[in-house]
């Protein structure tokens, strides 16, 4: 496999639903483990996922975890995730998806540059941006 660039999230106590909620969006494989079946299978993180993977048809990756008992976790403002390309149906139908139930902090639509963007805050507390390249 080629080296490849891509973004790993955390969570406190949420990362099966939000990585099955990604799934829906993006389609793909989706492997989840647990603390549990690595080492800690009585213990208080023993449900949370230690490691959870979604390999998604078109090429796209997303990794997550929780944060195990004891560790800070502090969501929000420190990374964004963007999907950007001339793809604009599919673009437009993740935006469609990832917005829904979460907060538009920029409403997608033509920007000055010529580009459709758009800016969210899924309702997982991840930022998202998507981009539709035009010319």
């Amino acid at each position: 496999m080629a080296s490849r660039l891509n973004p790993y999230l955390s969570f406190r106590d949420d990362a099966r639903q939000a990585m099955e909620f990604y799934k829906s969006v993006f389609g793909g494989t989706l492997t989840v483990n647990t603390f549990g079946e690595f080492g800690s299978p009585e213990g208080a993180d023993a449900d949370k996922i230690m490691h959870a993977q979604l390999e998604a048809e078109n090429g796209f990756a997303l990794m997550a975890s929780d944060t195990p008992a004891g560790m800070e976790h502090n969501p929000g403002t420190n990374i964004s995730v963007s999907l950007s390309g001339d793809d604009a149906d599919d673009l437009r139908g993740y935006w469609e998806k990832l917005s829904d139930g979460g907060t538009v902090t920029v409403p997608f639509e033509k920007q000055m540059w010529g580009d459709e963007f758009g800016a969210c805050v899924d309702r997982f507390g991840i930022p998202w941006m998507v981009n539709v390249v035009h010319g």
